[in-house]
């Protein structure tokens, strides 16, 4: 289980300015995602991309069949990448993302992906559960502002204090240019 592979998480239209869930940077994050695909692409290294569709009723961002759903231009998959469509923010529930790394004997997964604070955050902790070692690209996410109590956390707080909670047990957090 020496294999590692690239696991994209979201990186769909809607998080992009324009579409129904637009988040903050999700441009430059997306250009660091694309850095890291073109390197696993040139090793012929394995290259998942993670798809979430909503289903549940009153849904208002990635609504299959819509632009906003599909995988952004910036990190298309090519013919033959695996795309793993998710209903839920962990990418492993009710998906077959676990028996595809398995079976392609991969134990380390480099993640990338949007929501730092949702999705990726599901998702990174799963795979550490699960026994993967993971490498996050801090700078391959993007997320947005949250509020509590009526208090509004900027997104790069956010983002930041995910990361930060993430980086030790359950990930190896650094850049798309370390890797």
């Amino acid at each position: 289980m020496a294999e590692r592979a690239l696991v994209l998480i979201d990186i769909q239209n809607d998080y992009f300015p324009g579409g129904n869930m637009a988040l903050e940077g999700p441009e430059a994050a997306s250009a660091n995602a694309a850095r890291a695909l073109a390197q696993f692409r040139s090793r012929g290294e394995p290259v998942l991309h993670v798809r979430h569709l909503s289903v549940r009723p009153g849904a208002t961002f990635f609504i299959p069949g819509t632009e906003g759903a599909e995988i952004h231009a910036s990190v298309r998959p090519r013919e033959g990448e695996t795309v793993v469509q998710k209903n839920f923010p962990n990418s492993f529930r009710g998906t077959e993302l676990d028996t595809l790394l398995k079976a392609a004997r991969v134990g380390e997964l480099v993640v990338a992906g949007m929501m730092t604070h949702m999705c990726v955050d599901a998702t990174v902790r799963q795979a550490a559960d699960l026994g993967y070692k993971v490498t996050l690209l801090g700078d391959a996410c993007a997320t947005r502002a949250q509020s509590y109590a009526g208090e509004t956390v900027p997104a790069r707080q956010v983002h930041a204090a995910f990361l930060a909670a993430l980086n030790g047990f359950y990930a190896k957090v650094i850049t798309a240019r370390e890797l």
